[in-house]
């Protein structure tokens, strides 16, 4: 990894909910991926490129940068200083419960249109958040009463832009998507897929990307990036994580996950528990 790449996971005792991610990064490109929190950052210098609802975006520095559970992304840094930011990652079953309670009738349909702004205040939100992971002192207390600031400030600026209709789900693609998940640890043919969509492989193919915003392969290892992480969070050993998941060793699941978080299982891991 070179010196200028660097990636710092942190998660504190009061805030096991909420993942933080410091990076500094010049030659390093995410592949396509998608997580299953709300995804809040800073650009905090240089400049963030990335692909996602179908545009190209660019953050500069004091921007702020959004992404909503499950949206499809990369990124990298697109000057030539390098890119510096931080960015919470936040599971949508916590800030719910919250948002009811700042006035979002239906938080299950909640979503921010915009994935670049400029607004001062978000971005001093996220990072109080972001400072409130990275102390050892801070409480359960000051930590809920963050959060709910966070997300009554999100529920109050008409500026967020909440969508206030579910997108419309297909019941084809949701079954292809359980299928996924229920397949995990094995290796998945387009031919299977095909047959349970009932529809030719390669317009599969084409209707899947524009309803996840990637091709069920990329899905499929997207999903099990995810439970990839989650057990190693849990303290599973990577070499353990690589058999339960399918991985065929784990030079194999090195080369997988780390174009999705910037480090290696181990290094991934390692840093989790240090803080």
């Amino acid at each position: 990894m070179s010196v200028e790449n660097h990636f710092q996971f942190a998660k504190s005792a009061a805030l096991d909910e909420v993942m933080l991610l410091e990076a500094s990064m010049s030659d390093f490109s995410y592949g396509t991926h998608a997580h299953e929190e709300f995804s809040f950052g800073v650009t905090l210098s240089g400049r963030q490129d990335f692909f996602a609802l179908g545009e190209h975006h660019k953050s500069y520095a004091g921007n702020v940068i959004v992404f909503n559970p499950e949206e499809a992304h990369d990124g990298h840094s697109g000057a030539d200083d390098p890119l510096h930011y931080k960015m919470l990652y936040v599971h949508p079953d916590q800030l719910t419960p919250m948002l009811e309670s700042a006035g979002i009738r239906r938080s299950q349909d909640f979503r921010v249109e915009l994935p670049v702004q400029q607004d001062a205040v978000l971005k001093a939100h996220i990072l109080r958040l972001a400072a409130l992971v990275e102390s050892s002192a801070t409480s359960a207390l000051e930590y809920s009463s963050a959060l709910f600031e966070f997300a009554e400030y999100l529920a109050c600026q008409k500026g967020i832009k909440i969508e206030a209709k579910q997108r419309l789900k297909d019941p084809v693609f949701e079954r292809v998507r359980e299928y996924l998940h229920a397949h995990v640890s094995a290796e998945v043919s387009l031919d299977e897929l095909s047959q349970v969509a009932h529809m030719s492989k390669y317009h599969l193919l084409r209707c899947f990307r524009d309803y996840f915003g990637m091709t069920p392969h990329q899905y499929w290892q997207n999903y099990r990036m995810n439970r990839a992480k989650d057990a190693l969070e849990l303290g599973m050993s990577p070499a353990d994580v690589a058999f339960t998941f399918g991985f065929t060793d784990l030079s194999y699941f090195n080369r997988r996950f780390k174009p999705m978080f910037g480090l290696t299982p181990y290094q991934f891991r390692r840093t989790l528990l240090r803080t």
